[in-house]
C-alpha cells in the first residue's frame, strides 16, 4: 500500500539531501571495533570451510597406515602448509575474538576507549600469533 504525497508537495522535495551521493568504501575510515567485529564474523565463515580440509585429512590419516603416510605427504607442500596455516590462523583469530566478547559480555571493556584498546589488542595478538603459526609450520 504506497501513500500519495500531498496536495502540492513533490516527492522530491520530501526526501533529504544530506545523503552521500558517491559511496566509495575505501575512503571509509572504520574504527578498530569494527575491524575487529568483521574480522571475526570472517573467520567463523573461513572456519566452516577450512573444516573441508581438517575432515578430509583426519579421516584419511585414520582410515589405514597407507592413508595417514597419503595425508603425511600432502602436508608437507607449500599449498598443504598455506592451507594449515591460514586454518590455525583464523581458529585463533577467532578464540582472540571470542574471549574478547565474552569479557564484554561480563560488563568489562564496554566504553569507547576500552572498547577500542581491547580491540586493537586483540588484533595485535592475533598478528603475533599468526607469525608463530607459520614459523612453527614451516621452520
Amino acid at each position: 500500500m504506497t501513500t500519495k504525497p500531498a496536495k502540492g508537495i513533490h516527492r522530491q522535495e520530501t526526501v533529504k539531501k544530506q545523503r552521500p551521493v558517491n559511496l566509495d568504501l575505501s575512503t571509509i575510515s572504520m574504527p578498530a571495533t569494527a575491524k575487529a567485529s568483521i574480522l571475526h564474523r570472517v573467520t567463523g565463515v573461513a572456519m566452516f570451510f577450512a573444516l573441508v580440509f581438517v575432515i578430509w585429512a583426519w579421516a584419511a590419516s585414520l582410515s589405514s597406515p597407507e592413508g595417514f603416510a597419503a595425508v603425511k605427504e600432502v602436508m608437507t607442500s607449500f599449498i598443504a602448509k598455506f592451507i594449515a596455516w591460514g586454518t590455525l590462523t583464523v581458529l585463533s583469530y577467532h578464540i582472540i575474538g571470542g574471549i574478547r566478547h565474552l569479557i564484554m559480555d561480563m560488563g568489562h571493556w564496554e566504553e569507547l576507549e576500552s572498547g577500542n584498546a581491547s580491540a586493537k589488542a586483540a588484533i595485535g595478538l592475533w598478528l603475533v600469533v599468526a607469525v608463530l603459526a607459520g614459523v612453527w609450520l614451516w621452520f
